[in-house]
């Protein structure tokens, strides 16, 4: 088995230490010869860098080297993966998304609404520009790309390098939603299989199956409705605002019983409901700032002060495991299968070919080879029709430099809706990410 050249981009990330402990977790079924963390920003990589050096020595001795840089050459030369999560404007940029879309009375998130259109205007320059440093330096590598908002970034890129088959995108919410399942059905996740249609951030589970066949479906919604639905994968577990987004799935269900939806589904379904219950000097931004990242730094720096991760409050966790895994798959032909984001080409045959969908596929070294889904109901066309010439109209904004097209966009989406909120929006935006955004016209 082939021992790969991993590289993290973005290894500031708050994430990057619980993938760490996942490819510890994983090192027998993706085994690494060298990781190389990589990000624009020094200090920031540093602290995890530090970390994971003592980390590695501890629990992955057997790896031939660990290195840390922000040179271009120097990291991706000669990679095999290259693990992408970049978050241009970093927290407080999101948090500045969040309070505009509130100012306004609209949802403040940060991949919904117009806090999506801002971070998916700030995420497209910089990872095509990463894609290119990539490709300049490893014009076969996988790159596995998880920077959101993963369907305004996977228009973007699919436009920019339709031919590149070894850049693909994906999302751990369908996964994150399986664990809950999971528990519910005291059957290991990687033992289900599931059945799902949409965009990123905006579909549905229309059917669960264990691997010897059996249909848990109608069982599964009982039991949701019956006991409740709550987040089971530890990065979330205990985060009250992950709680409550979970006990909305299960309110989604009772009023649109026939599928099981994805979590982010509430922002459209619920807009007013979940803009009026949001504090704008406590936005999600802000709870992850005082939280995940203080906890992340907090462990990092006691680590680091210890010189042993002995004591740590580090685990595994899904975000990292699902990226391992969809990794192995691709190369070792595992031919497992996952939920990615793919060009729909047919997959879901009422929708136009160029959407960008998320659908079951079989990971091989080939790439992903999605599963047919047929015509989809027309309730659940129209939502996505209308979140997909949202997402268009945003990528289209971007390479025309086009600020009518953004004001279109919003006036589509369903947490804004009305064109006076939209246009004044878009002015907030447009003044707050001076120098992130395009110049536009």
């Amino acid at each position: 088995m082939k021992k790969q050249r991993l590289v993290v981009a973005g290894s500031g990330s708050t994430y990057t230490m619980g993938m760490m402990m996942s490819l510890i977790e994983e090192k027998d079924n993706f085994p690494l010869q060298d990781v190389v963390f990589y990000d624009t920003d020094e200090q920031r990589q540093e602290r995890n860098a530090k970390a994971t050096e003592i980390l590695f020595k501890e629990r992955y001795p057997e790896l031939n080297s660990f290195s840390y840089t922000t040179n271009k050459e120097e990291a991706f030369k000669d990679a095999d993966f290259v693990f992408v999560q970049i978050r241009t404007g970093g927290l407080a940029m999101r948090e500045q998304d969040e309070q505009i879309s509130l100012k306004h009375g609209v949802v403040g998130q940060e991949t919904c609404g117009p806090g999506g259109m801002a971070y998916g205007l700030r995420s497209i320059k910089d990872m095509i520009e990463l894609v290119k440093d990539i490709r300049s330096y490893s014009s076969e590598a996988w790159i596995l790309n998880y920077t959101n908002p993963a369907a305004i970034v996977a228009d973007a890129l699919s436009r920019e390098f339709p031919d590149d088959s070894r850049l693909l995108n994906i999302c751990d919410m369908p996964i994150a939603i399986m664990i809950s399942y999971a528990k519910l059905l005291d059957i290991d996740v990687w033992d289900l299989v599931p059945e799902y249609f949409g965009l990123n951030h905006f579909g549905w589970f229309t059917k669960i199956y264990d691997k010897a066949g059996n249909d848990h479906t109608e069982r599964l919604k009982r039991l949701i409705i019956e006991t409740g639905f709550k987040p089971e994968d530890t990065e979330i577990a205990n985060d009250v605002s992950w709680q409550k987004t979970f006990e909305q799935a299960r309110q989604m269900l009772i009023d649109f019983p026939e599928f099981l939806p994805n979590t982010y589904l509430q922002y459209y379904l619920y807009p007013d409901e979940l803009a009026a219950k949001e504090d704008p000097n406590r936005t999600r931004a802000r709870q992850v700032i005082e939280g995940r990242q203080k906890r992340v730094h907090d462990t990092c720096d006691q680590i680091i002060a210890e010189g042993s991760a002995e004591n740590s409050d580090l685990h595994v966790d899904i975000h990292g495991v699902f990226m391992i895994k969809a990794a192995e798959a691709l190369a070792y032909n595992t031919a497992e299968r996952f939920i990615v984001i793919v060009k729909n080409n047919g997959v879901i045959a009422n929708l136009p070919s160029d959407t960008m969908v998320e659908v079951p596929c079989t990971l091989t070294s080939q790439g992903p080879k999605p599963y047919a889904i047929g015509d989809i109901p027309t309730f659940n066309k129209g939502l996505i029709e209308g979140q997909r010439a949202y997402e268009k109209l945003v990528v289209d904004a971007y390479f025309e430099n086009n600020k009518q097209k953004l004001v279109e966009a919003l006036t589509l989406n369903r947490t804004v809706v009305n064109v006076n909120k939209a246009k004044n929006i878009v002015g907030d935006l447009l003044e707050a990410n001076k120098g992130y955004w395009p110049d536009f016209q």
